[in-house]
């Protein structure tokens, strides 16, 4: 995905008022805040991304993602 597409999103111009409940996988947030996979599932509590377990699998929702960024780094 390209950053000038990333960046949209951060800003929110693409997404509807308050985001979108789109489930991302644990893959899609690292490759979306460029960091490894493992990453995000050892720091997500840290970093307060609220997971949505889908079974056993983990999930998250793009609104929380994009609400991280905005208050960590927009």
């Amino acid at each position: 995905m390209c950053r000038c597409r990333i960046s949209a999103w951060v800003r929110g111009s693409e997404l509807p008022q308050g985001g979108s409940y789109r489930l991302l996988t644990p893959a899609e947030v690292a490759e979306w805040l460029q960091v490894s996979e493992l990453t995000i599932k050892n720091k997500y509590r840290a970093w307060g991304l609220k997971p949505q377990k889908v079974g056993r699998l983990l999930r998250f929702r793009e609104r929380d993602v994009v609400a991280y960024l905005n208050s960590n780094y927009g």
